[in-house]
């Protein structure tokens, strides 16, 4: 019962981002369709990659008739942000067993760390409970995201002219509010502006590379932000080794 209770947690916590993600799963099963995919292909992508963006960003190239290596490089790219979300993440999980680290890890999607990340900084969850919290977030995107998958197929073959609707902008709402609260620095702020400015600049490449290309720039300029503010301190020490 605690666990039930748990997970039920981590599902409240997430019902903001779930209710932003609806629109997001209905145009992906939605432009499936429109793009003359198989409906189980698309099923199978949400069901088995479970990663919106790059399902986005491949079923694009997909349309485009991309060669298969910008199509797996892109959304490599796309996802190396997941690598950064594991690695802060692993301090908590660490101690649990190894088929439970592995179901995490497909889960680890920017809404379910978005929603369980912050508990461990407040404390309202710990090294027990907190794993528990996770699935009930994982799981409810998981069955949100299929279902809502399925339905935009359904609807894009009843409804001509749905994926012009404008339902992408749920997208963009929905990281608006994920990484809104993480430009608290001026590091943050330079890998947004280098990141969003480039992507615009490049928008002109083929296949989409214009993405990749931003991709790499913003977590460029984060690791020369991060190496930066890592070499301050010591010059300050130093400093004051020669004053003193």
């Amino acid at each position: 019962m605690n666990t039930v209770k748990e997970m039920r947690r981590g599902f409240v916590a997430s019902i903001p981002m779930i209710v932003g993600g609806i629109p997001f799963g209905l145009l992906f099963g939605s432009l499936a369709s429109s793009h003359g995919l198989s409906p189980w292909f698309a099923i199978a992508m949400s069901a088995v990659v479970f990663a919106g963006s790059a399902q986005f960003v491949a079923l694009g190239l997909i349309a485009l008739h991309a060669p298969i290596w910008v199509i797996v490089s892109t959304t490599f790219i796309v996802n190396l942000r997941h690598l950064l979300y594991a690695a802060d993440m692993v301090k908590f999980v660490r101690h649990l067993p190894l088929s439970m680290r592995f179901l995490m890890g497909f889960g680890l999607i920017d809404e379910t760390y978005a929603a369980v990340r912050p508990m461990y900084g407040i404390g309202a969850v710990n090294e027990d409970s907190g794993h528990k919290v996770y699935l009930g977030s994982f799981l409810s995107f998981y069955i949100m995201w299929n279902l809502t998958t399925l339905l935009g197929i359904l609807s894009g073959e009843l409804i001509p002219g749905m994926s012009h609707w404008g339902l992408e902008f749920a997208m963009v709402a929905t990281f608006i509010g994920i990484i809104t609260p993480y430009l608290k620095h001026k590091s943050f702020w330079l890998c947004l502006v280098c990141a969003g400015g480039s992507s615009i600049l490049l928008s002109g490449l083929p296949n989409n590379l214009g993405l990749l290309v931003s991709a790499l720039i913003g977590v460029l300029m984060g690791v020369v932000a991060d190496a930066m503010a890592n070499s301050k301190p010591q010059k300050d020490n130093d400093v004051k080794e020669v004053e003193s």
